[in-house]
This record gives C-alpha cells, structure tokens and sequence, in this order.
C-alpha cells in the first residue's frame, strides 16, 4: 500500500483502542493484586498499587477520550441527545469509579433527584464525569461530592472535592485556557478539559448552548468542576 494511502489518524486511532484494551487487563490484574496485599497485611504495597491504579484508571479515560475526538473530527460519532435520567447517568459512572473509591477510602456525597431528567447525550456526559472524577480523585483529600440540579434553565453537574483546589490560572477562563497549551512540568495536556468543553459546547437549545466551568469553593472548599447543559 502506498504510503500517501496511510491515514495517519487512522492508525493513531486503531493503536489507541488497542492500549485501551492493555490497560483494561493491566488495571483488573492490578485490583487483584492490590486485594491480596490488603488480605496479607501488607499496607505499604497496597498503598502503592492504589496510587498505580488510579493512575492507570485515568489512563484509560484519556485513551477514550481520544477515541471520542477522533469520531468526533472524523464526524462518525453518532451523537444522541435525548432525555435521559441523571440519577441513573451519575450512578452508573460512580460505578466505575468504585474500587478507586474504595481503594483510596473516599467519603461520597451524591445529591441528585430521583426524578432529575436532562436531555444530552449519555456516553458524552458519562465521559465528562469520569474525567472529572478521576480529576477529584488525584487532588482530594478524603471526599468528593457530585450534585445536579437546574439552574436558570440549565441542567448543573457539579464534581466537587476537599483538595487544595484549581491554580489560579485555570480560573481565569473558566477551564478553556486549560485546553490551549501543554504543561511540561506537570505533564498536563489539558485534553480533559478540552474534551470536556467541547461536550458541552456541542449540547445546544433555544439558542443556549453548554459551558464547563472550573471554580474553587463549594461545600469543601476545593476544587468544582461544573458542566452545564441547556
């Protein structure tokens, strides 16, 4: 085959499925490693295969995050907004969350109504609030607390966590300063943020359209990240 034939992305792409997969194998045997340390007795190893596999958790949203973009940019994402329950939308990522919860002792706080019904697109969202959890899990102290709630006819996701909180640079502009450099020091590519405003960006309504907002504060006092959707 020629190599002009080549798609470059194309190939990014198919090799980053395949990562995805590795990290998916590489993170359950991680967890079950983690479980004999902890039955042994062994606190010190299993403090230090938590800090692994929350690495790796957030390794493995990035990965799909990618994934996204590129049927997003290839415009082959079958987007689907339609009604869906928050209750269930945030209890299902929460679940998938659950052993780094566990694993790191995090004290959950989930405030939502059971009849709380939004219109987005489910996978989208469940990508966002994963982003943000894995985010609230690295930075909290001990607690994370996730709430939804409509205010001034936008449907409010708030991710909030008992950290130190965002540096002030990524207050500045609401989180979208974020997606526009590379960190080197930190390693931070800000692809979460950027993948997060762009989910917000592509829910519109009545000429609304959605925003992700990154504050400090909340109920304590750390980090709130906040997707609003119309």
């Amino acid at each position: 085959m020629p190599l002009q034939d080549i798609s470059f992305t194309d190939l990014i792409a198919s090799s980053i499925h395949d990562m995805k997969n590795s990290v998916n194998v590489q993170v359950n045997a991680l967890e079950k490693m983690a479980l004999q340390s902890r039955a042994q007795g062994d606190q010190s190893g299993f403090d230090e295969l938590v800090l692994v596999i929350n690495q790796a958790h957030r390794m493995n949203a990035n990965l799909i995050q990618l994934l996204t973009l590129y049927k997003l940019g290839k415009s082959i994402y079958p987007i689907d907004i339609d009604e869906r329950s928050v209750a269930d939308v945030i209890s299902e990522t929460l679940l998938q969350m659950r052993t780094v919860f566990e694993f790191k002792g995090i004290a959950l706080d989930v405030q939502c109504a059971p009849d709380c019904y939004g219109y987005f697109d489910r996978d989208l969202v469940t990508g966002v609030l994963l982003n943000a959890l894995n985010n609230a899990c690295n930075y909290t102290q001990d607690k994370i607390r996730v709430t939804a709630q409509f205010e001034n006819g936008f449907l409010a996701l708030r991710v909030e966590d008992n950290g130190q909180g965002y540096p002030s640079h990524l207050l500045l502009a609401e989180g979208v300063a974020a997606a526009k450099g590379v960190n080197f020091l930190s390693g931070s590519t800000g692809l979460g943020f950027y993948f997060s405003s762009l989910v917000a960006q592509l829910h519109q309504n009545n000429g609304k359209q959605g925003e992700l907002i990154i504050e400090n504060g909340g109920a304590y006092g750390g980090g709130c990240f906040v997707l609003k959707l119309p």
